[in-house]
């Protein structure tokens, strides 16, 4: 799944991606942070407002920064309130894909083409209890370059896969085969050497990954290992 990027920057999409989240990563070392995931298909970066989930992290001023100074593309997951208002700063700051949060945007198809516009892909996240049904024709419509399937309550990293949003992430990979154009499915929460093959198995080609790759000591080889076990899916 995925198609080949024409937007600023942004890598072709192949068929299975490793994006680690820096929200695992040493904060006081964001840039060496950044350059131990230089093998990473992009960088993973979580905006957090403590609103629309009850943590906070950082806002376009730092994201900005870490872009400027990132060996990879970042992969940015709003988990925001208005994301309307916000998502098309984070295209506007040089952030190659922008995923706003079904659930917080008011006008998803508007947002999604202000994002595109702006020269970045557009993404959208659901939580795990929310359902994809009814948002099939809105995928189905080609609006959108990544549909997000969250495998743990957004927030905080650290957290388990959740084993049942695995039938959520086959009903939407279903519907992505109907997309006028190739959609990627990215999963987020949780993702181990374990879970990251059953994800895959499930349907989905990008898969976000913190303490996995973050907690190991060599996050250029966990990354490489994620990347086998998916494949032996």
């Amino acid at each position: 799944m995925g198609r080949a990027s024409t937007t600023r920057g942004a890598p072709a999409v192949t068929h299975l991606r490793i994006h680690p989240s820096i929200l695992s990563a040493d904060f006081a070392r964001l840039g060496e942070e950044l350059a131990a995931i230089s093998t990473a298909d992009a960088a993973h970066i979580d905006v957090m407002d403590n609103h629309f989930v009850p943590n906070l992290t950082w806002g376009p001023p730092v994201v900005q920064r870490l872009r400027e100074v990132s060996p990879v593309p970042f992969d940015v997951h709003l988990m925001i309130e208005d994301a309307d208002r916000w998502a098309p700063r984070y295209a506007e700051i040089g952030c190659e894909s922008v995923t706003f949060h079904a659930e917080a945007a008011i006008a998803p198809i508007k947002l999604a083409r202000q994002l595109r516009s702006n020269g970045a892909q557009a993404g959208m996240a659901l939580r795990p209890a929310t359902p994809v049904e009814p948002y099939l024709d809105l995928l189905a419509g080609g609006e959108l370059d990544l549909l997000l399937v969250m495998t743990v309550e957004p927030g905080f990293g650290g957290q388990a896969f959740l084993e049942v949003t695995l039938p959520k992430i086959r009903r939407a990979a279903q519907a992505l085969l109907g997309s006028q154009v190739p959609v990627a499915l990215q999963v987020d929460g949780g993702i181990t050497e374990e879970t990251i093959a059953r994800a895959a198995e499930a349907g989905a080609d990008v898969f976000v990954a913190g303490s996995a790759v973050y907690g190991a000591q060599d996050p250029a080889e966990a990354i490489a290992a994620l990347r086998r076990s998916a494949a032996r899916s």
